[in-house]
C-alpha cells in the first residue's frame, strides 16, 4: 500500500472513475487529469476547492457528517461506498482496530459446520483467511494448492481461473470485498500483508484494487467447475459471526434434486473419511508466498 492516507486514496480513485457527462458538466477541451477535477468535485460539493484538496491530501481529518454526504453524492457513492467513506474518516485515535483473537473459532461454530455434511460451509477472517472449514468445502476446493485464503487462491492459483467459470466477477468481488474489511480496520497487519503480497504478485490485482470499489459478501448464485465433478450451479450466504463480528460464515447451497446437488453426494462420498470440520493452521499459506509452490496443507485442530 501506498503512504499516503486511506481517505485521501480513496477519494482520488473514486474522482478519476467519473466523467463530467457522469455528473452533469459540461466537458471542453483536452483535460489533463482522468476523470473529474479536483475543483469540479468541490463545487459538486459545495465545499471550497482548497478544501477538499486537504481531504485529499490528508491534511484535513476530521470533516462534518454533512461534507461527508455531500462529497458522497458529487462523487455518486453507493450505500455500501458511503458506508466505507465514514469509516476512513474517522481520526486514527478513534478507529476501532479488529481486537486480537478474531481467528479464533468457537467449538459451537466447528459443532455447526460438522453439522452440515450435505453442504460446503467455511469460514472467513477479514482478509478472507480461510480460518475453518468442513469435509464437503475441503472436498469442494480440492483442486486448490492450499485452501487457505480466497484472495490468493483467485490471483495466484492456477486452479483459480477455471475453477471460476466467471472468473472476472470473481476477481472483482474478492477484491471489492477485500477493500470493504480495510476500511474497517486501515491498520490491520494481515491485510496489510495479504494486500502487499497480491500486489506484488498480481498485475489484475493491482489494478482492482486501486478502483477503490467496495462491496461485502450478499446472497448471490456461483458458477464453479470441479475437476472431478464438473460444473456447479450454486448459491451462497454469507453470516456474521455473533461474538466475532470480523469473521463471516459462507454457505453455499445446491437446487434440490439438481445435477448440483449429485455433484456434492458425490464429492461427498469421496471425502467419507468422516474428517470433522477443521481449523486451518495458522502457518498455512500466511504469508501467500509459496502458494503456487506448496503442496495442499494439512489441517487439525487447535
Amino acid at each position: 500500500m501506498s503512504g499516503s492516507t486511506p481517505l485521501g486514496e480513496f477519494l482520488r480513485a473514486r474522482r478519476e472513475a467519473l466523467k463530467p457527462q457522469d455528473v452533469g458538466l459540461p466537458e471542453y477541451g483536452r483535460r489533463r487529469v482522468p476523470g473529474l477535477r479536483r475543483e469540479e468535485v468541490a463545487m459538486l460539493a459545495g465545499v471550497s476547492s482548497d478544501y477538499y484538496m486537504r481531504l485529499e491530501q490528508g491534511r484535513e481529518t476530521s470533516p462534518s457528517p454533512q461534507v461527508i454526504d455531500a462529497v458522497a453524492a458529487a462523487l455518486h457513492l453507493d450505500d455500501e461506498a458511503l458506508d466505507h467513506l465514514r469509516r476512513l474518516t474517522r481520526a486514527s485515535q478513534a478507529r476501532r482496530s479488529v481486537p486480537a483473537g478474531h481467528d479464533r473459532i468457537s467449538p459451537q461454530l466447528l459443532q455447526l459446520l460438522d453439522s452440515w455434511p450435505d453442504t460446503p460451509a467455511f469460514v472467513l477472517g477479514p482478509a478472507l483467511d480461510v480460518l475453518a472449514h468442513n469435509a464437503l468445502a475441503a472436498a469442494l476446493h480440492s483442486g486448490f494448492q492450499q485452501f487457505d485464503n480466497l484472495a490468493g487462491m483467485i490471483f495466484l492459483d492456477p486452479a483459480g481461473r477455471t475453477f471460476y467459470q466467471d472468473w472476472d466477477k470473481a476477481a472483482n468481488s474478492c477484491v471489492a470485498e477485500l477493500r470493504a474489511a480495510y476500511g474497517y480496520d486501515p491498520d490491520s497487519p494481515r491485510i496489510t500483508e495479504v494486500v502487499d503480497a497480491l500486489d506484488a504478485k498480481s498485475p489484475e490485482f493491482a489494478e482492482l484494487w486501486g478502483r477503490h470499489e467496495v462491496r461485502g459478501k450478499t446472497q448471490q448464485a456461483k458458477n464453479l467447475a470441479h475437476p472431478e465433478v464438473g460444473a456447479l450451479e450454486i448459491r451462497f450466504s454469507a453470516f456474521t459471526v455473533n461474538g466475532a463480528p470480523h469473521q463471516q460464515l459462507v454457505v453455499y447451497q445446491a437446487e434440490p434434486a439438481s445435477a448440483t446437488a449429485a455433484a456434492f453426494a458425490e464429492l461427498r462420498s469421496r471425502a467419507a473419511r468422516g474428517e470433522p470440520a477443521q481449523v486451518v493452521p495458522e502457518e498455512s499459506g500466511r504469508a501467500l508466498s509459496d502458494l503456487q509452490a506448496a503442496p495442499s496443507a494439512s489441517r487439525s485442530r487447535r
